[in-house]
């Protein structure tokens, strides 16, 4: 463990503050001019700095960002989904179990990025244009005081590149025009190919290559995503075979539209017939089995919104198994691009010296597919009764997953199955259904501990710095002259040789559009906005100023006896309740996450970047109508 002994020896560089975060105290210094300057060059000497390169034996370095995946999907985590590679990687990896993200994918990725929290960094919402507010913890735009992880590793001798989803760009900034500092290649990255928003097609997406659009060639994105990372290593690997290099490699799979080649989703075929209730059922039986659960672990009762399996018609099991066949496809098909890129750096002799990273999911499974499913998604839809939108589905059921630029995503009875064991899902920053994903950590040349699993807390701003640890790197007191904010991520390593060390991540808030929730050593308080609140196109979200929010309904959970949320303690135990409030409002305050902006604030047009911005609701009344004009 040469390599992971010589990286924990960069905290001897650093500080851990009280609160856990990361202060700097040394970084790498401005080499001053070591020649002498005369009057003529024969009465002056020559001096050149010292080439930044990356510390000696450094790894290359892998990050892997999938989309909309919950904790109950992959095989690996006790999922039906077959994921050989993710399985490979993590039977000769670790298994972090008790890893945790941001509930929704835009906060996700800029605390993932910059190892701070994401209210710190100002995407507390996202960076699109409706959906962010003119508030230090809102406006979207990541600030320079926020290094990135590209930027730490470019400046310490890597290259840098960055394939798929990156989705912290804002709107404004998102054309040919820029302005470009906050592209991936104003933020670190040497190349990037992919997509800036939250969502694209994948046969036509929104593309761009480095500081442009482009046209793309018809082909499924992940595949031309995948073809240029390997292109990336192979042009650095041939210039410079010693020099380490950084991928962050993140593609739009799989959240919707869920497309793919039916090659992958008839692999599926009679699959999931037995339906979601059961799939819950043997997954948690699968997963407690394996070890990725506590043993003390109790599976939730169905979401009172979801139906029961065998109360559906013949029709609806028929339209909502296709569905999932689709995501199975496209999640099967994911894991195919990934065991391309970790099989071209075993035919190049990288893969030994390369330390990954897969975070699988960067939130819960998605609760946006509605209660039957979507193929063409609107947010608001047209105004269908239940049974005219399933018959609409069946009329189109072919179409699902197709290139013929569908919309597919799922129903929410799959999103609470592959979500498994926990409650609710994506968005739900109350609950570890929002909250909880798996986390794969693999690097050959130092972890022999094959398989072996980790229970210690962690949360996605933990990545950086531990990926500082590992390879050596230090943090940098100034990017670009620009001073830094102390990293606010507790590094993993010290508990990749001890699979009993205590925690060092003790506590942390989460915050989305006003669900809420603080984690404690151990305890959990949770205060969900809108109980009832389903989709961003269901009729309570569309009217969602009538449901009351009542903002002492907070709920508290033991999560050592009850990891999946079962049993609320909040009257048994006010006074631990009243502490982990009092707590949370600490940290918002600490982390500029006032004001509290809620989904009913988005939803009805109480934010506005510009003086022009639309409504989250008018937005999506324009795409409807762009669409049925076509």
């Amino acid at each position: 463990m040469k390599r992971i002994k010589q990286g924990l020896n960069v905290l001897t560089t650093l500080t851990v503050a009280a609160s856990g975060s990361i202060a700097y105290t040394n970084a790498q210094n401005v080499q001053p001019y070591q020649g002498k300057i005369g009057r003529t060059l024969a009465e002056s000497k020559e001096w050149w700095p010292e080439p930044v390169k990356a510390p000696k034996g450094a790894p290359n370095v892998v990050w892997i960002l999938l989309d909309d995946v919950g904790y109950g999907a992959i095989s690996s985590f006790g999922g039906l989904i077959r994921t050989p590679t993710l399985d490979s990687l993590a039977n000769n990896g670790l298994k972090y179990t008790n890893f945790h993200t941001c509930a929704i994918s835009a906060p996700t990725r800029a605390a993932l990025l910059t190892g701070r929290n994401s209210a710190s960094v100002h995407v507390s919402g996202f960076s699109h244009t409706v959906m962010s507010a003119g508030f230090p913890g809102w406006d979207g735009k990541i600030p320079s005081s926020a290094g990135t992880i590209a930027e730490i590793l470019r400046e310490n001798g890597y290259n840098t590149y960055a394939v798929g989803k990156y989705g912290v760009t804002p709107d404004e900034d998102a054309t040919d025009a820029g302005p470009f500092d906050r592209w991936p290649t104003g933020k670190g990255f040497d190349h990037f190919f992919g997509f800036l928003g939250s969502q694209t097609d994948q046969y036509s997406p929104d593309l761009v290559e480095d500081q442009w659009h482009v046209t793309p060639d018809g082909r499924h994105l992940s595949e031309q995503i995948t073809d240029k990372a390997i292109s990336y290593i192979d042009r650095q690997k041939k210039a410079a075979p010693d020099k380490p290099f950084f991928l962050y490699y993140a593609p739009g799979a799989v959240h919707a539209p869920h497309q793919v080649d039916k090659f992958w989703s008839d692999q599926y075929k009679g699959k999931f017939d037995k339906g979601w209730d059961v799939y819950r059922k043997e997954v948690f039986d699968r997963q407690k089995k394996l070890g990725v659960i506590p043993a003390n672990a109790v599976l939730p009762d169905r979401n009172p919104n979801i139906k029961a399996w065998d109360k559906l018609t013949p029709d609806e099991q028929k339209l909502y198994t296709r569905f999932i066949e689709v995501y199975a496809g496209y999640l099967t098909y994911t894991d195919y691009q990934i065991s391309r890129v970790i099989n071209h750096l075993k035919e190049i002799k990288q893969l030994d010296n390369t330390l990954v990273f897969v975070l699988v999911g960067d939130n819960g499974a998605s609760k946006e597919g509605t209660q039957n499913g979507d193929i063409d998604r609107t947010l608001l839809s047209k105004a269908l009764t239940e049974q005219e939108n399933i018959q609409y589905n069946l009329n189109k059921i072919n179409e699902i997953g197709t290139a013929a630029g569908t919309e597919t995503n799922y129903p929410l009875g799959w999103a609470q199955a592959t979500n498994t064991p926990f409650r609710n899902w994506k968005q739900d920053a109350n609950s570890e259904g929002g909250t909880h994903n798996p986390l794969i950590v693999f690097y050959p040349k130092q972890i022999h501990a094959k398989g072996e699993i980790r229970t210690q807390y962690s949360h996605v701003i933990d990545i950086l710095p531990t990926t500082l640890d590992i390879t050596g790197v230090k943090a940098l007191a100034e990017i670009k002259s620009v001073k830094q904010d102390s990293i606010q991520g507790i590094s993993l390593a010290y508990s990749i040789n001890d699979a009993k060390a205590q925690a060092r991540r003790t506590q942390q808030y989460y915050y989305i559009f006003g669900n809420r929730s603080i984690y404690k050593d151990g305890w959990k308080a949770s205060l969900a906005y809108h109980p009832d609140f389903i989709d961003l196109g269901q009729p309570q979200a569309q009217n969602s100023t009538s449901v009351t929010f009542d903002e002492n309904a907070w709920e508290l959970y033991n999560l050592i006896d009850d990891p999946t949320e079962r049993i609320d303690l909040a009257k048994k135990n006010p006074t631990k309740l009243a502490e982990l409030k009092a707590l949370f409002e600490s940290e918002a305050q600490s982390h500029n996450l006032y004001p509290f902006i809620t989904w009913d604030d988005v939803l009805n047009g109480k934010i506005h970047r510009t003086k022009n911005s639309k409504s989250f609701i008018e937005s999506a009344k324009d795409i409807t109508k762009a669409r049925e004009t076509k």
